[in-house]
């Protein structure tokens, strides 16, 4: 590659940043939200019919919008790997607040 035009030098630098960009955004510390109500109790939802051997069921959770609590209804998902578990979010009180820990599937 030759790097004496600039134009070059710009395409290969976009290259290294576009490369660079997802392992510095995996490195920022993630912002916690401090909600000072807490959660309504959960809505008991009906599951539907479990589209596909295997599928896993996500309850529904209900979700800050930094006014207000909505509900964000459960669905079906397919594991990541076939023996992986699906560990629920929740909400946990803290420091004079609400926090939510997401839900993720341990592999």
């Amino acid at each position: 590659m030759n790097l004496t035009k600039p134009s070059t030098r710009l395409a290969a630098a976009v290259l290294a940043l576009s490369l660079a960009a997802p392992a510095l955004w995996a490195c920022a510390p993630h912002r916690t939200t401090v909600v000072r109500v807490g959660p309504p109790a959960p809505i008991v939802e009906v599951r539907p019919a479990r589209p596909a051997p295997g599928a896993v069921w996500i309850a529904g959770h209900w979700r800050w919008t930094g006014h207000r609590y909505v509900w964000v209804r459960g669905h079906w998902a397919r594991r990541p790997r076939p023996h992986a578990v699906w560990i629920a979010g929740h909400w946990v009180h803290r420091g004079g607040g609400w926090i939510w820990i997401s839900g993720r599937w341990r592999l």
